[in-house]
């Protein structure tokens, strides 16, 4: 166990989603491995290099020194290059390649977990070189393997752990942008209620709150007033959040009660990841 409980949920949660990635990714044979996800231009393969990447960066290993194709029309700006590199330089390895190099960053990145003694708002090098805390870094790393997990799975058609640690990871994670999706993004006015009423798996309701200076906050108290309820599943916000889906795509998913148009601002403005 990590010194510091604060890093205790983000290393659990790490630890399931990437044993998780393993145990699906295991006895996929070769041709399994080039089916596409819903990221852009990634496979199943690829999805899974960017995940041992990032924690091979986050061991400390020295990053890939590689030039990418010209041709990889999904890669449109400097973080979707930096991203790409761990991804490209992987693209001709085998599946026994893949599932030996998967297996041994788990080991290694494991013991560094467990052996972590660093406060958790030591500042650690983030991608792009842009510092953040420790906490934050797990947090993220916590978050993004998750999500990544849920692409895999619906790629290779296995659904399941949308209740799994990570996904309350994601969801704190989540949450935390909505008042500027509905204030900023969504351009909701002054002494304005959003609620969002979630099911499935992962059950919960919030209410961004816009106060008379247009100034948004996020809580779990009902509002007898809303100007716009969504009502949606967990992973459909999970889609739309995380960009995976168009709201176009999925319109018998939401449930809109209230302001059509602040709806639909919210929705084209509902995913949150780079």
């Amino acid at each position: 166990m990590t010194v510091h409980p604060t890093l205790q949920p983000y290393t659990d949660a790490w630890t399931h989603s990437i044993e998780a990635i393993s145990e699906l990714v295991s006895p996929l044979v070769e041709g399994e491995w080039n089916r596409p996800t819903a990221c852009p231009g990634w496979s199943v393969r690829d999805v899974v290099s960017h995940v041992i990447g990032v924690d091979c960066e986050m061991l400390g290993d020295p990053r890939p020194i590689h030039t990418l194709p010209r041709d990889l029309y999904h890669v449109t700006t400097e973080m979707a290059r930096y991203t790409e590199v761990p991804v490209d330089v992987r693209r001709c390895h085998t599946a026994p390649e893949m599932t030996s190099e998967l297996e041994y960053t788990i080991i290694r990145r494991s013991r560094q977990l467990r052996n972590e003694t660093r406060d958790p708002g030591t500042k650690v090098r983030g991608p792009l070189g842009a510092e953040q805390t420790l906490e934050e870094a797990l947090r993220w790393r916590a978050f993004d393997v998750w999500v990544h997990e849920q692409d895999l799975r619906r790629a290779l058609g296995k659904p399941g752990n949308l209740d799994a640690p990570g996904a309350t990871v994601a969801r704190d994670h989540l949450l935390e942008a909505l008042p500027r999706v509905v204030a900023k993004d969504a351009g909701a006015q002054p002494n304005t209620a959003v609620v969002f009423d979630v099911h499935g798996p992962l059950e919960f309701m919030r209410t961004v709150r816009l106060d008379a200076e247009g100034n948004a906050s996020i809580n779990g108290s009902p509002s007898l007033g809303p100007a716009v309820t969504l009502t949606l599943g967990w992973e459909t916000y999970v889609l739309l959040a995380c960009g995976r889906v168009k709201p176009e795509a999925v319109p018998e998913q939401v449930k809109i009660e209230g302001d059509q148009d602040l709806a639909q601002a919210i929705l084209k403005n509902f995913a949150v990841t780079p």
